[in-house]
């Protein structure tokens, strides 16, 4: 079960080149919102199916918040070619920044045998569904030719941008307060 797990994670890896391309090659909008949906669902299912059948795995435990990660920059860079909009853009690589910054605080952590202060927090899960619904309103927007829907995912992606910045934040103080 656990190597089905892991399949799962690693096929957010497959589908966020594939949405990357159809976006910006083929503007083919629907079946990327379609795969996009997909990837969702695997996101969804590789958690449940893990705590479920007691099948969690340190690779899975990595693997799975790398592919969220995946995923969202490659629909980034797609949405902010596509929509040729620097704010897609300055925000996405401030998303970015944020998470190899604390890629790096999880390194100091491990070292320093803290691994406690960049745990997974609830704040961090919620910040990844407002990216990924974000990413959800944009390829809507596209799909169904609703510009109008294009402010509504700047506003999210606003408020992702906050939430990102806070959560990278929170870890910055949890990692350097001792």
């Amino acid at each position: 079960m656990v190597h089905f797990i892991n399949i799962l994670t690693l096929l957010r890896f497959v589908l966020a080149i594939i949405i990357f391309c159809l976006i910006v090659i083929t503007n083919n909008f629907i079946l990327a919102l379609m795969l996009f949906f997909i990837a969702g669902i695997t996101d969804y299912f590789d958690g449940y199916l893990a705590r479920k059948y007691d099948a969690e795995s340190e690779l899975g435990e990595i693997l799975d918040p790398i592919a969220d990660k995946i995923l969202i920059i490659f629909c980034l860079f797609a949405l902010a070619i596509e929509l040729d909009s620097t704010l897609i853009s300055f925000f996405g690589a401030l998303i970015i920044s944020r998470e190899i910054w604390v890629s790096s605080l999880r390194d100091i952590n491990a070292r320093k045998n803290n691994v406690d202060a960049t745990k997974v927090t609830f704040i961090a899960k919620t910040k990844t569904s407002i990216q990924l619904f974000t990413v959800l309103i944009y390829l809507i927007a596209l799909g169904f030719n609703n510009m109008l829907l294009v402010i509504f995912g700047d506003i999210f992606l606003t408020i992702s941008l906050i939430i990102t910045l806070y959560s990278g934040y929170i870890y910055t103080l949890n990692t350097f307060k001792n």
